[in-house]
């Protein structure tokens, strides 16, 4: 049974800062793709950053220079620091595993970024 568990969301202040992780089992981690994407009230769901099994990156326009994703393959883990909150990253953010024709999602953590 794949599980992907997500943590750390909460309440920050603008420019505070949030780690977010997601725990996986079930798959072969190292050989997925891992994704955070966020999706606000009202609004499609988006995609925040993706790392792929070989460490390469990709983020969102919003996100650049502020978020950054990481996994930790021993752990079968992934990470999302995100930096600079802003109110517009106020999402439920979604960890993914994807691989070939295999998506698999965890169940959200809500970001709230207000003063």
């Amino acid at each position: 049974q794949v599980q992907l568990v997500e943590s750390g969301g909460g309440l920050v202040q603008p420019g505070g800062s949030l780690r977010l992780s997601c725990a996986t089992s079930g798959i072969i981690f190292s050989i997925y793709a891992m994704g955070w994407y966020r999706q606000a009230p009202e609004k499609p769901r988006e995609l925040v950053a993706r790392i792929t099994s070989d460490g390469s990156t990709v983020y969102a326009d919003s996100v650049k220079g502020r978020f950054t994703i990481s996994r930790d393959n021993a752990k079968n883990t992934v990470y999302l620091q995100m930096n600079s909150l802003k109110p517009e990253d106020t999402a439920v953010y979604y960890c993914n595993a994807a691989r070939r024709q295999n998506s698999y999602w965890g169940q959200g953590t809500q970001v709230t970024v207000s003063s």
